[in-house]
């Protein structure tokens, strides 16, 4: 075969060989619509559809990882019988008991009374409070953030981390490799000096091995001895970083056994990325009753292979009787839980989404907008916030469940970063958390079912293209 008949070859029979082999691998355990985008791609571009889908394709992290996790599981039963030891178990009412076992089937954590929780708003005041639990620490302090950053927000709790650590606290900080990328190795130059453990997730390198770039841990954790846990959307970093738009967060502080299950998760990613299983009879206090909140941890992420925080979402969707607010910063639904919504809405049901009025990601808002029409016509009113950038992750069902954490409500989230949240079946949360919710509808603006329809025809065409490609976002 001369070169020029080889060249000939690679041009014209190739791309159909690789356009055949697409229609055998990609739809084997995928979803129809992914399968429809990335086909699509293949057929449109089938040597870029070949590359994107070597990279980034299939949403399982190396060999290696797989195998540590298969290691993990031994140790989070253990962190668990560990919970069990100490803490009181739930007692379940019938509304909330299906729930509650989907959740324990998903993330392995059981429901647990006895909690205290709050609901923090306030961005500095959140620094605030984490840095003066930092300060009280006694035996150690467990960090876990997709982005933190060496800036003024950082620097307070960096100081805070290094004080404790110079007073003989066990520090250790988990920091996601992408997310927090541009000061990774500064921070390590400044925390681990004094004595604060640092590692970073999921680590991208040229040599030896490497974790898949788009597969993050995006979880916020914090643990203070045991007893006060800090879960939610809001990372490390100034609350006006990247383009300016002030942050609006919910983040929870809690005291009680369910900050067990928090440490639990912290613990299974501390073993993934160091193989150091964290054994202390500390790290496990006895649980004394806090207050009266029922809670119950979910992790989540391709690492877990039970389920999702997206069938939770549905679960709780289709569980509503009277009301259901959604509040997400990116929103691009799961065809079951869009389904889930429009049925709630002709059930009956007042079906609120709070979502951002600005993005930092131009694509996935124009594939998020393509989703408005329908849910106004199913009668699902939309809500923009306008006073900064809403990153906040949570929802409320009627006034009975409240759910806060890191996950968004779009199709990455669910299939490819590790999450985690927290699931309270307590009316005394589900009204806290309303009151945050109905302060920020006031702030929002309702889309107008005229208005919006009245936008230009390029506008609609973007959006809709960008859609075939959302489950790639």
């Amino acid at each position: 075969m001369t070169p020029a008949i080889a060249l000939e070859w690679l041009f014209s029979v190739a791309p159909w060989a690789i356009r055949l082999g697409a229609l055998i691998v990609v739809p084997f355990r995928r979803s129809p619509v992914a399968t429809q985008s990335w086909l699509l791609l293949f057929f449109v571009a089938p040597w870029i559809g070949l590359v994107f889908y070597l990279a980034i394709g299939r949403p399982y992290h190396p060999q290696w990882r797989r195998l540590r996790v298969a290691q993990l599981w031994p140790i989070m039963h253990r962190s668990v019988s560990s919970i069990a030891r100490v803490a009181r178990p739930a007692a379940l009412a019938q509304d909330v008991a299906s729930t509650a076992s989907l959740v324990s089937s998903i993330g392995q954590m059981p429901p647990l009374h006895g909690n205290a929780v709050e609901f923090l708003t306030d961005y500095d005041e959140t620094i605030d409070r984490l840095v003066d639990d930092i300060a009280r620490a006694e035996r150690h302090v467990h960090l876990l953030f997709y982005i933190f950053a060496a800036d003024r927000t950082g620097r307070r709790v960096m100081a805070a981390l290094c004080d404790a650590a110079r007073r003989g606290v066990v520090c250790r900080l988990l920091v996601d490799a992408i997310g927090s990328r541009r000061w990774a190795a500064r921070i390590r130059r400044e925390l681990q000096p004094a004595g604060v453990e640092v590692q970073e997730i999921l680590p991208i390198r040229i040599l030896g091995r490497s974790s898949r770039f788009d597969l993050r841990n995006h979880r916020k954790i914090a643990v203070i001895d045991g007893r006060v846990g800090y879960i939610g959307s809001q990372n490390v970093i100034d609350a006006d970083h990247g383009f300016g738009w002030p942050n609006r967060e919910v983040m929870v502080r809690a005291r009680g056994p369910v900050v067990g299950e928090l440490q639990a998760v912290f613990v299974a990613d501390w073993f993934l990325e160091t193989q150091q299983e964290l054994v202390d009879h500390h790290l496990y206090p006895p649980a004394e009753d806090a207050g009266t909140s029922l809670g119950q941890v979910l992790p989540s992420g391709p690492d877990i292979k039970q389920g999702g925080v997206d069938e939770l979402f549905v679960a709780l969707i289709h569980s509503a009787r009277n009301r259901v607010v959604i509040a997400t910063p990116y929103f691009i639904p799961t065809d079951p839980l869009l389904k889930a919504l429009q049925i709630a809405v002709r059930r009956g049901v007042e079906v609120s989404l709070l979502l951002s009025a600005y993005s930092d990601h131009p694509l996935v808002h124009l594939a998020q907008q393509s989703y408005y029409s329908e849910l106004i016509d199913a009668g699902v009113t939309i809500h923009l916030f306008k006073s900064g950038f809403l990153h906040a992750k949570h929802m409320s069902i009627d006034e009975t469940v409240a759910v806060v954490g890191s996950c968004n409500v779009d199709i990455r989230s669910f299939a490819l970063n590790s999450e985690i949240s927290i699931v309270l079946y307590d009316r005394a949360a589900a009204l806290a958390l309303g009151r945050i919710e109905r302060d920020r509808l006031q702030q929002s603006d309702k889309i107008n079912t005229c208005m919006w329809e009245c936008r230009g025809l390029a506008r609609k065409c973007a959006e809709n293209i960008a859609r075939l490609f959302s489950p790639l976002l």
